[in-house]
Parts: structure tokens; C-alpha cells; sequence
């Protein structure tokens, strides 16, 4: 087994007498980024990640809570995008569910008994207000508070 010298590691023997190494390097921190550094990262990133930047700072703005981070069981205060309005039909209730995107992880808004709420539709920005539980794997808000947030200019 070659180890690198360039590549600070911590090495442990274990009782089967094999050498163990794991590398103890720490990724590079995010340096502050001059107006060129920005313009030139809108040539080289994908649309994607500077999409995601710009809705988890919009979040930030607001005062809500990342996506990713929403505890089970706990209110919580959540700002994103509108990507999917869907009408569940149920035999005796229906249900509007709209998927919400904040750059971090996707959060489904269930209004039971609704067929259809003005305003909503995808592309637009929503903050939401309730309680978050995991339905499936997904954290979800079921008839939460919500406000439509103006674009910023």
C-alpha cells in the first residue's frame, strides 16, 4: 500500500494486523468571492447550483427555516418555489398538494378539502407556516398558513 506524503493521515494498526489509514484532510473553506469570482462562476456552474443559492437566500431573507433541516413533529416557518400543484382525488375528500423547492430539499403543502387555491401555481414563491411531519420519506405540512411573497426586484 503506497501512501501519498502530500496527504496528512492519522495511522492506526488494527488487532488483525493490517495498517489502517484514513485521511484526516479537510476540504477547502468557501473564500469571499470578489464581483469577478461571481461573474465568472455564472460561466462555469450549473444553472442549477446558482438557482439553488439564490432560493436558499431568498429563504434566508425571510427568516425560514431550510428545508433540510426541519425537525419531525416541530412548527416551522418555510419560504421556496411552487414546482407542482397536484389534486389528489379521494372518494370522499380531495386534496391539493403542492411540492415547494428552498434550494435544499423539497417539502410538500397538503390542503385537505381543497380542490384549488388562487394564486398558487408553479413558479411562485410561497411562505408556509405549521407543522412538519414525514409522510413517505417526505417532509410534508398538512393545511399550513400561508403567504404569497412578492418578487424581489
Amino acid at each position: 500500500m503506497d501512501i501519498d506524503p502530500a496527504i496528512p493521515s492519522s495511522r492506526t494498526d488494527d488487532p488483525a494486523g493490517r495498517l489502517a489509514t484514513r485521511s484526516t484532510r479537510t476540504p477547502p473553506a468557501k473564500e469571499p468571492r470578489g464581483r469577478f469570482g461571481r461573474f465568472a462562476d455564472r460561466f462555469v456552474r450549473p444553472a442549477n447550483e446558482l438557482e439553488d443559492e439564490e432560493l436558499q437566500a431568498d429563504a434566508e431573507r425571510v427568516g425560514a427555516t431550510p428545508i433540510c433541516d426541519l425537525p419531525n413533529r416541530e412548527r416551522a416557518d418555510v419560504c421556496g418555489v411552487v414546482r407542482s400543484v397536484t389534486l389528489r382525488p379521494r372518494a370522499d375528500v380531495p386534496a391539493l398538494v403542492v411540492e415547494i423547492y428552498d434550494g435544499s430539499r423539497p417539502l410538500h403543502l397538503v390542503w385537505l378539502g381543497r380542490r384549488e387555491i388562487a394564486g398558487i401555481v408553479p413558479g411562485v414563491q410561497l411562505q408556509a407556516q405549521g407543522r412538519v411531519s414525514y409522510y413517505r420519506g417526505v417532509p410534508t405540512m398538512f393545511n399550513p398558513f400561508y403567504e404569497i411573497v412578492p418578487k424581489s426586484v
